[in-house]
């Protein structure tokens, strides 16, 4: 990516905002001016840590040096000093789970990324008698290898001597926004060791109605609860950047906001009102839908979250719904097929096709994710006829993209009662036009995309300008909000019925595969 500078765009006025986005596969720093435009941009890759099959790790030390490089390089490409800043914003990926020693800074262990499953087995011994549900009422979550908690417990159970130093106060405990703001703002020398309500909402470990760390379920899990950090907003002051290599170069400038990145798409995409909704199309995809005021159990398999929260005013909450393969798919198709050389060729090969040929593809290859959770799921292509081309299937990868959109759609209307009026999009796969006509088809709603395709930094950037008055009101954001395509339903309702109802029948299919799943 190339700063707004040498693109030869016109210079921006300042001040700036800055926004660090730390993510599963990298690190990043975006300035944004007044206008949520992009001023310059710096990011880093770290290593990808596999110790065994289904085990994943991130080195958080690793993670922090480039965090301390990419703000550096963000900012000396926008030519800016740190009186041009008025904040510093935080989104991170999300459950990824560290424990680390409170005098001396240092982790005890790798991170454990949210996409690790090693606590499998301790999810279903925590389930007891009552199963995935047990701790939903509380969480809004099920029970799952996914989220924070269990991990820790993983780490506290695994690492030599680790329980006694987390019983004798050594040891903090955090995802990744904890990890940074912490050593930001002095690390052992009086960092603040604080989340907000979104990551804290991830960990398992959060009541959704009192805003707290719920002990009952904290000793239940066996995580000790000196070890959590302070739940905050997603939009305040949490301490000054101080010491180390940016201490210099930054010293004093605020840390202001922490958002986890789904949530912080979906505030970056502005949907700050009841039944808005963005999806993030990446590897796999995250839809979230803004429920307002009221914390909305879901009965069709979504998770129940928190959305945000500015300063002192009332947390609003999210329903989400993920889907564990859309861009991947056709990475799998490109890598593992060699059907197609680079992913842009799927639109153009699916494009020769007037329609899928009959057939239909089911990406279940890790199970299926939201609404139906079933990990005794794989993978299947139905309907096939000798009349299927590999245009045929190319088009049947991107129409399961869309499906999944609108399952998840479906079982957010049936939680909430309330109508989707709009899909607000952003991620790598929104490139893809057939595609997105193909979800606008499908859901029978319009799908909209933004000028700023960096939702995620954006609406860290976003937060932290609320809370230091860079921005005045939600008002201010939504009127940067600027639409750069917009595509509408063209489909026939008779067809889009008939199409819906042979999906499911697929999707059936994939159901039962792997038979000693108890």
């Amino acid at each position: 990516m190339t700063d707004a500078h040498t693109a030869g765009t016109p210079s921006h006025d300042g001040p700036f905002i800055a926004a660090i986005d730390q993510g599963t596969t990298s690190s990043r720093c975006i300035v944004f001016d007044r206008d949520g435009r992009i001023v310059s941009v710096d990011q880093k890759e770290h290593e990808q840590i596999f110790p065994k099959p289904g085990w994943v790790e991130h080195d958080a030390t690793e993670i922090w040096n480039n965090v301390e490089e990419v703000v550096a390089g963000a900012i000396s490409k926008a030519g800016i000093t740190r009186d041009d800043i008025k904040a510093i914003g935080i989104t991170n990926q999300r459950e990824t789970t560290l424990l680390w020693d409170r005098t001396t800074g240092e982790p005890v262990h790798n991170a454990i990324v949210w996409q690790d499953t090693r606590t499998d087995g301790l999810c279903k011994e925590l389930g007891r008698n009552v199963g995935q549900d047990r701790f939903r009422r509380e969480t809004g979550l099920p029970l799952a290898s996914y989220f924070a908690g269990p991990k820790a417990r993983w780490l506290l159970d695994n690492v030599e001597g680790l329980r006694e130093r987390a019983d004798a106060g050594d040891i903090l405990f955090g995802t990744m926004d904890s990890w940074v703001i912490w050593n930001l703002t002095g690390g052992v020398n009086g960092g603040k060791h604080v989340t907000d309500v979104t990551n804290a909402s991830r960990t398992m470990l959060m009541n959704l109605h009192t805003m707290k760390w719920d002990a009952r379920i904290a000793e239940s899990i066996g995580v000790p609860m000196p070890m959590l950090p302070e739940i905050r907003s997603s939009a305040e002051v949490y301490g000054e950047v101080t010491g180390g290599k940016l201490g210099d170069l930054l010293g004093g400038i605020p840390v202001a906001s922490a958002l986890g990145d789904q949530q912080a798409a979906l505030f970056g995409q502005t949907c700050f009102e009841e039944g808005e909704a963005k999806s993030t199309y990446g590897t796999g995809t995250f839809m979230l839908m803004n429920t307002g005021e009221k914390a909305i159990n879901s009965y069709s398999g979504l998770l129940t979250t928190v959305g945000y929260q500015i300063g002192d005013q009332k947390p609003v909450y999210a329903l989400e719904g993920s889907i564990a393969v859309t861009g991947s798919l056709v990475q799998w198709m490109r890598d593992q097929m060699g059907l197609i050389n680079s992913a842009a060729e799927i639109e153009t090969l699916a494009s020769s096709v007037e329609d899928n040929g009959g057939a239909y593809f089911v990406p279940a290859f890790s199970g299926l994710f939201a609404p139906y959770w079933r990990s005794d799921a794989r993978g299947v292509i139905a309907g096939l006829t000798r009349y299927v081309t590999k245009a045929h299937i190319a088009r049947a990868v991107l129409e399961a993209t869309a499906w999944q959109t609108r399952e998840i759609t479906d079982a957010m209307t049936k939680d909430s009662g309330v109508e989707l009026a709009a899909l607000k999009v952003d991620g790598g796969m929104t490139s893809n036009n057939l595609l997105m006509q193909t979800i606008s088809d499908f859901l029978d709603a319009p799908v909209v995309r933004p000028m700023v395709a960096e939702t995620t930094c954006l609406g860290a950037a976003y937060a932290a300008g609320l809370a230091v008055g860079f921005w005045s009101s939600t008002d201010d954001l939504r009127a940067n909000w600027r639409r750069a395509a917009e595509w509408t339903p063209r489909m026939d309702a008779d067809i889009r019925d008939r199409e819906y109802k042979n999906w499911l029948k697929a999707v059936e299919r994939t159901m039962g595969w792997l038979e000693d799943e108890s």
